[in-house]
């Protein structure tokens, strides 16, 4: 007397579904594209300002309570209103902060409660990334 084993191999079901997830998740990227427009042209249109905002605090910041707004040297006391007439018109109320490697947590930390006075929503740490 013998007995068959009715049971089903999912070893091979498996397998095409690892195959499939794998091709899905290589094509995937490849598929996302935006759509092509032609956009509409005005006279009166605002330029827009996609240069970021640096403010650069140096190592004699300590000392001077000088510090930089791109190019311009301001004093700690003006940034605020620079700052604020800087990202007047645009859209995205971010900074990015680049900083001496000898400046003070403190000094960096009074900036950044200077800068959200002016209305910065987001102060971004400028770092050199690492050595290879």
């Amino acid at each position: 007397m013998s007995t068959s084993l009715s049971e089903i191999n999912v070893v091979p079901l498996v397998d095409v579904m690892l195959v499939l997830l794998i091709i899905f998740m290589v094509t995937a990227p490849m598929m996302q594209q935006g759509l092509q427009v032609n956009l509409p042209k005005s006279r009166r249109a605002s330029a827009v300002d996609s240069q970021p905002v640096y403010v650069t605090i140096p190592a004699t910041f300590g000392r001077t309570q000088r510090l930089q707004i791109g190019t311009d040297e301001v004093g700690i006391d003006a940034i605020a209103e620079r700052v604020k007439q800087a990202i007047a018109t645009r859209d995205d109320k971010s900074v990015f902060l680049r900083m001496d490697a000898t400046v003070t947590a403190q000094d960096i930390m009074s900036v950044t409660d200077r800068l959200k006075d002016a209305g910065v929503e987001k102060v971004g740490f400028m770092t050199q990334p690492p050595p290879r």
